[in-house]
């Protein structure tokens, strides 16, 4: 029979080499914050975007486009078919583009691609749309039956063609903004550097 200091003195020998077991386990928990991925959680809309002028054109094209690309899909028959193709793939082409920068911009997305310059890709998008639309509209005009899809189509093509002019000229002004802005930013930038320069003399002798 072990005595009670020899059982005592095991005991607390036990308890230390746990401890010191524990303490180099790789495996022992810890409490430091675990980081979490951003994804796409916590998107939300942007409310001031969809209220703003910008963001009301963007609505109204998406809509514009989709019903005048709905008007031409009704056309059962055509001769010549060239300018329904053309309108088709231009009202098309439109409705994805304009609806894929409509909800990058409702829900903030373009944010996190700083990489891309966004008001300059929407200027070019409403640029070239209002450009093709015009064209499609006048040549569809040009060509029709006088269907009653046909002059729908026609009569949504020139309304899209209004809508895609009004944010080009938007867009316009926002980009020649941010090109100001960032153009102050670049000056304030390079004079700071060049007065944190000034103010080290060190680094004036050591470039004689």
């Amino acid at each position: 029979m072990r005595s009670g200091e020899e059982l005592d003195g095991f005991e607390g020998e036990a308890s230390s080499t746990s401890m010191i077991s524990g303490a180099s386990s790789p495996y022992q928990p810890t409490t430091e914050p675990v980081s979490q991925r951003r994804g796409l959680a916590g998107l939300r809309c942007d409310p001031d975007y969809l209220r703003g002028a910008l963001g009301r054109l963007k609505v109204a094209q998406v809509i514009l486009a989709l019903i005048a690309f709905i008007c031409i899909e009704t056309i059962m028959e055509c001769s010549p078919c060239e300018g329904l193709y053309f309108f088709e793939f231009v009202s098309c082409s439109a409705f994805v583009v304009t609806g894929v920068l409509l909800i990058l911009f409702s829900l903030n997305l373009h944010m996190r691609i700083p990489q891309i310059n966004w008001n300059l890709t929407d200027l070019v998008n409403t640029g070239l749309s209002t450009f093709f639309f015009f064209i499609a509209s006048i040549v569809l005009a040009a060509l029709n039956h006088k269907t009653g899809a046909e002059i729908a189509a026609v009569i949504f093509g020139f309304l899209a063609t209004a809508a895609y002019a009004a944010s080009t000229f938007l867009a316009v002004q926002r980009w020649r903004i941010s090109v100001r802005q960032q153009s102050a930013n670049d000056y304030i930038r390079a004079r700071t550097e060049s007065r944190d320069v000034d103010s080290r003399p060190e680094i004036q002798r050591l470039d004689t």
